[in-house]
């Protein structure tokens, strides 16, 4: 499994913490799903769209987006 350094919106990952690219806000989940857009999020302000890795593994082996 590859880790990412920003893990795109959609994006299936294990139990962690993870922050936001653009924001900063930090967002736990507790088991293993897709990653939420941002609660912050705009176009305007959030052109990355994506999650830090702060915690836990990123992309889970069935990633909905392997290429990025």
């Amino acid at each position: 499994m590859v880790q990412k350094t920003c893990v795109p919106y959609g994006s299936d990952v294990s139990a962690g913490t993870y922050k936001c690219a653009d924001c900063g806000h930090i967002y736990s989940n507790q088991s293993k799903k897709s990653l939420p857009p941002c609660p912050k999020f705009s176009s305007a302000s959030h052109p990355k769209k994506c999650w830090i890795i702060l915690s836990g593994q990123g992309d889970a082996p069935n990633d909905p987006y392997p290429s990025k």
